[in-house]
C-alpha cells in the first residue's frame, strides 16, 4: 500500500509511524506491530501506533527520526507493508523460558536492538529475562562481544591499550581525572571513554567537561591519544556499544542491573583494551556490600576478560563515604585540578589514584609502581600531562581551579551536637546534590567539611550545598532535613538515631 507522508512533531528513540485505523486493518497490522517503509531506495522498519482522528486515511504519520532517515517531505508517496516478526523475538522468548542462548542468537538480538527493529516491550522482556534467569559466563561473553561489534571501535596502530573502569556508586569519585594523566605520563596508552551521569551527581564526562570538550568524534579521539597517550572523553558520542544505552533506559526505571558485566566489558572491547583495572567500591550504601561480594564479582570480570582476550585485575575500594570533599561536576573538577597543580590533596583520592594506577603500571612491569605514580603527582608530571590532554581536546591548558564557576546560591548545614563523624550516607548525599541541580547545573553540588572520624564541635559546618537557582537550593535544604546524612556522636555513645516506623525508600544506583 502507498501512503502519503505526513511529518508529525513527535520525538522517539525508536522509529515510529502512526497509521489510520482503517489503513492499519487493510495492511494487516495492529498497535506495536511492525511495518516496512520504502522510499528513495531506503528501507526502514518502524513500530506502529494507531489513530483514527490524528492521521487521515491514505496518510502515514512519520515521527521525526523516521522522516530524517527517509528524507521524506509532506505528501511524498511511501510504500508501507506489514513486516515479518523478527527472528530475534523467538530467541527472547527462549530466554524468557530460562533456556541458554547460542552466540548467534545473542548476536541477532543485539543486532535488532541496535537497528531498532524491536519494540520497547520486547527489549524490556529480554532485560527482565536476564534478570530472572541470569546468564552463563558464555552468554555474558557473547553478549559483550555482540554489543561491541554492533557499534564503532577505536583502533590505534601498534599500541598496547590500558584502561580503567569503576562500577560506581560513590559520590565525588574523580579518580579517573587524575589516573589518566598519571598513567599516560608513565608512557602507557589509555584512551578513557566515560559516561555521563545516570543516577549520580556527576559522571566522569560531566566532570571533565568543566575543563575541556568531551564530545569528540572518533578521528579526534585518535588524534588526541596519538599526541598525548591519553584522553578523557564521552563514550556516548562515538557510538561505542550503542545497545548499552538502550538497555540502560530499560534498567533504570525498573531498578535492576543485569547487564553490568557485558555493559562494562563491551565498551572496553570497543576500544580494544588489552589490560584493565576494575574498581569495585565496597560498602553499605553502594552496590557491593561486602568483600565477599566484591571477590565474587571480581572473579567474574577476570574470567570474562580471559574469554574476550583481555587481562583484567579487580580492586575492592573503600565505599563508605564520598571520595574527596567535592560532589558535583564543578566542585569535583576544581578538586582534581587543584591536586594536579599542587601535587597535594585529600589522602583518600591520592591513595586510590596511586593504587589503581600502580595496577596498570604493574602490567608493564614498571618497578615501584605505586611510588612512581605518587612521584608523578608530586613532581608535576601528572599536571603537565593533564594540561596536554586538556589542550588537545580543545580546552584551556592554563585553567585554574577558581576559573571553574560554582553555583551562586549557597547554604551551610551545621552540626547540632559535638562529637565525631561515625558514618556518612552516600545515597543521601547523592540525592541532595542531584536535587540541588547536579549534574545538569555544573556548579551545583555539595562540598563536605567533615568526613569519617573527623571531630565536630556544635555549630560547626558539616557541608555546604551549592545551587544555581534559589528554588533548587530550597528543595535540597528541605531534603537534607529529611534524610540521614551523617552520624555525629561521642565515643561509646550507643544510640546514634531512632529508627522511623516507615522504611526509607532506597536510592537505586546505576552507573557505567
Amino acid at each position: 500500500m502507498f501512503l502519503r507522508a505526513r511529518p508529525v512533531e513527535f520525538e522517539a528513540l525508536k522509529p515510529i509511524v502512526v497509521l489510520n485505523k482503517d489503513d492499519a486493518e487493510d495492511i494487516g497490522v495492529k498497535a506495536l506491530d511492525r511495518v516496512e517503509l520504502f522510499f528513495n531506495k531506503v528501507r526502514l522498519t518502524a513500530i506502529v501506533n494507531i489513530s483514527q482522528r490524528m492521521i487521515p486515511m491514505g496518510e502515514v504519520g512519520l515521527y521525526s527520526s523516521v522522516q530524517e532517515r527517509l528524507k521524506a517531505n509532506f505528501g511524498d508517496k511511501i510504500r508501507v507493508i506489514a513486516s515479518e516478526t523478527p527472528e530475534s523475538l523467538l530467541f527472547i522468548r527462549k530466554k524468557m523460558r530460562g533456556k541458554i542462548l547460542t552466540n548467534k542468537e545473542i548476536h541477532k538480538i543485539i543486532e535488532d536492538v541496535v537497528e531498532q527493529t524491536l519494540s520497547a516491550v520486547e527489549i524490556t522482556s529480554f532485560v527482565i529475562s536476564l534478570y530472572n534467569h541470569e546468564m552463563t559466563t558464555g552468554e555474558v561473553a557473547a553478549l559483550s562481544m555482540a554489543m561491541a561489534t554492533t557499534g564503532r571501535t577505536l583502533r590505534l596502530k601498534n599500541r598496547v591499550i590500558f584502561d580503567k573502569h569503576s562500577i560506581g556508586g560513590v559520590p565525588g569519585d574523580k579518580t579517573s581525572m587524575l589516573l589518566v594523566p598519571t598513567v599516560a605520563a608513565a608512557g602507557l596508552t589509555i584512551p578513557k571513554t566515560s559516561s555521563r551521569s545516570i543516577t549520580s551527581p556527576a559522571g566522569t564526562a560531566d566532570r571533565v567537561e568543566c575543563l575541556c570538550p568531551v564530545d569528540l568524534k572518533m578521528n579526534e579521539i585518535r588524534r588526541v591519544v596519538e599526541k598525548t597517550n591519553g584522553c578523557m572523553v564521552w563514550g556516548g558520542g562515538v557510538d561505542l556499544a550503542p545497545a548499552d544505552d538502550i538497555f540502560i533506559q530499560i534498567e533504570y526505571p525498573l531498578s535492576i542491573d543485569p547487564m553490568l558485566l557485558p555493559s562494562v566489558m563491551s565498551k572496553k572491547k570497543a576500544v580494544n583494551a588489552d589490560y584493565i583495572v576494575i574498581d569495585i567500591p565496597t560498602g553499605r550504601a553502594v552496590k557491593i556490600k561486602s568483600i565477599e561480594e566484591a571477590q565474587s564479582l571480581g572473579h567474574r570480570f577476570i574470567d570474562l576478560g580471559k574469554r574476550l582476550g583481555m587481562t583484567v585485575e579487580c580492586v575492592s575500594t573503600f565505599g563508605e563515604q564520598p571520595i574527596g570533599y567535592g560532589i558535583g561536576p564543578a566542585l569535583e573538577a576544581r578538586e582534581a585540578l587543584q591536586i594536579a597543580q599542587t601535587g597535594r590533596g585529600p589522602e583518600d583520592i591520592i591513595e586510590k589514584v596511586t593504587h589503581l594506577s600502580s595496577v596498570l603500571l604493574d602490567f608493564k612491569n614498571i618497578k615501584n609502581s605505586k611510588q612512581k605514580a605518587l612521584d608523578m603527582i608530586r613532581n608535576g608530571k601528572t599536571w603537565k600531562k593533564m594540561k596536554q590532554i586538556i589542550a588537545a581536546q580543545g580546552g584551556d591548558p592554563d585553567i585554574k581551579p577558581e576559573d571553574i564557576e560554582l553555583g551562586g546560591k549557597i547554604i551551610s548545614i551545621k552540626s547540632s551536637v559535638s562529637g565525631k563523624v561515625f558514618w556518612v550516607n552516600n545515597n543521601s548525599i547523592a540525592q541532595i546534590a542531584k536535587v540541588a541541580g547536579a549534574p545538569k547545573d555544573k556548579g551545583a553540588g555539595i562540598l563536605l567539611h567533615k568526613k569519617l572520624n573527623d571531630k565536630v564541635r556544635r555549630g560547626e559546618t558539616l557541608f555546604e550545598i551549592f545551587a544555581d537557582k534559589r528554588y533548587k537550593l530550597n528543595r535540597a535544604l528541605r531534603l537534607s532535613k529529611e534524610l540521614n546524612i551523617m552520624g555525629v556522636g561521642k565515643d561509646y555513645e550507643m544510640v546514634l538515631a531512632e529508627i522511623p516506623e516507615e522504611e526509607e525508600q532506597k536510592y537505586f544506583i546505576l552507573e557505567r
